[in-house]
């Protein structure tokens, strides 16, 4: 039986939401597709590490007054860049690990 969604759809809408959708798709991946479910866990995960991060490193960068000003924007386009990156990456159907992120990533799910 197919799942109701296409695997890449499935891998995309892990990255639309962050670290939420991210942890929805992990958690429903078995209902959501039935082949190449390891290719959307692989990007749920990976998704749910790199927006937890981001979401860390916002934490901290807007602790320091000086610094925050000078990096918001700068940070805010490498945040939104990386985002529509990973979007297509995953609607093209390709396993595009993030350095460090991709390595975590694909160990958790062996």
């Amino acid at each position: 039986m197919k799942g109701p969604l296409d695997p890449n759809v499935a891998a995309a809408l892990s990255y639309v939401g962050g670290p939420v959708s991210g942890v929805l798709v992990l958690a429903f991946s078995r209902r959501l597709v039935s082949d190449r479910e390891r290719f959307v866990r692989f990007h749920a995960m990976q998704s749910t590490l790199t927006f937890i991060g981001v979401a860390l490193a916002h934490l901290l960068l807007r602790t320091l007054p000086v610094v925050w000003p000078v990096v918001a924007l700068p940070f805010l386009v490498a945040v939104c860049v990386l985002w529509a990156v990973l979007i297509v990456k995953a609607l093209k159907g390709q396993t595009y690990a993030l350095p460090f992120v991709g390595e975590i990533a694909a160990g958790q799910l062996r």
